[in-house]
């Protein structure tokens, strides 16, 4: 089993990382008049960030391009499901930046590392 986003194996597990944030809470706060403090109101859970770093390999640049076309193409807006090779699932991301740098000559092909950063919007 490999790491899959929506059911499509899109990553090297080689140097795969993936570090979920803590979820947190939203509240609104008002200055009331006659009443000694503030006024909060609890907005509930807002959900957290997770943040996947890895490196993609390709026998070339060509190959290379497809494989971040087809990652970029994860930036649509839509939620999506990060499954991991541990059966963990991370489910209603939403993927906010993919930045690829560090391109290198590696093996018998190119390698660069990558950074994801997906918002999980449903607090579990």
């Amino acid at each position: 089993m490999s790491v899959t986003l929506d059911g499509q194996a899109l990553f090297d597990e080689q140097h795969l990382e993936v570090e979920p944030g803590t979820f947190s809470r939203d509240s609104i706060e008002w200055a009331v008049p006659g009443l000694d403090g503030v006024l909060s109101i609890d907005l509930g859970g807002r959900g957290r960030q997770i943040r996947q770093t890895g490196v993609l390999r390709a026998r070339s640049r060509a190959e290379l391009n497809d494989k971040i076309g087809a990652i970029s193409a994860y930036m649509d807006g839509d939620t999506h499901i990060l499954e991991m090779s541990n059966g963990q699932e991370f489910c209603d991301l939403r993927m906010d930046i993919f930045k690829a740098s560090k391109e290198r000559t590696s093996g018998g092909g190119i390698a660069i590392d990558y950074e994801i950063v997906y918002t999980q919007l449903k607090v579990q």
